[in-house]
């Protein structure tokens, strides 16, 4: 049995280390930094790793008994073995958002427990945008410092409004799983600022028909979680973490909405 952790206050710990990643991050973002391919054809710049560099000394002193799987590292090679709890991180998720100067881009770090992201914090640091949730303890955004309580909503009835990967798509695939459903709107973003728009109520599905990995979006799914909706393979089942490579099938994310 795992020994319990006081969730809500771990989470208000790690707000400080996001935010100050994030600040890491904009320091980059005001120079003319470098792209660099890695092995799998990615993009990774300085601010990737100077935010992972200042998150993951951060985590170990917060929880050192608490493996941690992130991005950078584990695009080295460097993948610790994990349990029935364990931290996921993207320190810089978006590049591709990151590289175009569009802002949707995200820290993102997550808690998982047993298979399930029950901690998350998102910030969007070109935008000001912060979210997190934890389990049991509800979802908050904060925006330009202001906090407030978010949750997902039941899809109006004039229908659903869809969020879409800005930089990643398949037209045809998001088209039929669409079919059949009364769509109000389509709308793009970038990185986990997808489901965190979702969890807010400003959105109600996010169809992800392509490649992800956890680290892209545990922390999303602990805020929308968090704020009452699910993240699904097509096939109904709730999504789990800790697969032997990290990588995701293809997902809905949902608010209030019916998965079928």
């Amino acid at each position: 049995m795992l020994p319990t952790l006081d969730l809500p206050s771990l989470l208000e710990r790690l707000l400080p280390v996001a935010r100050a990643a994030g600040a890491a991050i904009m320091e980059i973002y005001a120079t003319d930094f470098a792209v660099r391919g890695k092995d799998d054809a990615s993009p990774v710049t300085e601010a990737d790793e100077r935010a992972e560099a200042l998150i993951l000394p951060e985590l170990a002193r917060l929880t050192p008994d608490i493996p941690v799987v992130s991005e950078e590292e584990a695009s080295a090679g460097r993948i610790p073995a994990v349990a029935d709890r364990f931290w996921l991180v993207d320190p810089l998720d978006g590049t591709k958002e990151f590289i175009s100067r569009n802002g949707e881009f995200t820290v993102n770090i997550a808690l998982v427990e047993h298979g399930t992201p029950v901690l998350g914090v998102v910030f969007a640091p070109a935008l000001d945008r912060l979210f997190a949730g934890a389990a049991g303890a509800g979802g908050f955004a904060e925006d330009k410092g202001v906090r407030r309580s978010i949750a997902c909503r039941m899809p109006p009835m004039e229908g659903l409004t869809v969020v879409a990967s800005r930089s990643h798509g398949d037209a045809d695939a998001l088209a039929a799983f669409l079919a059949g459903r009364k769509v109000a709107s389509q709308t793009n973003a970038g990185s986990s600022l997808k489901l965190c728009l979702v969890a807010a109520g400003e959105a109600d599905v996010y169809p992800r028909l392509g490649r992800t990995m956890e680290w892209d979006i545990a922390a999303g799914d602990a805020v929308l979680r968090a704020a009452g909706g699910s993240v699904n393979t097509l096939d109904g089942k709730v999504l789990t973490y800790g697969k032997p490579d990290f990588a995701n099938p293809h997902f809905a994310a949902w608010g209030m909405a019916p998965t079928p």
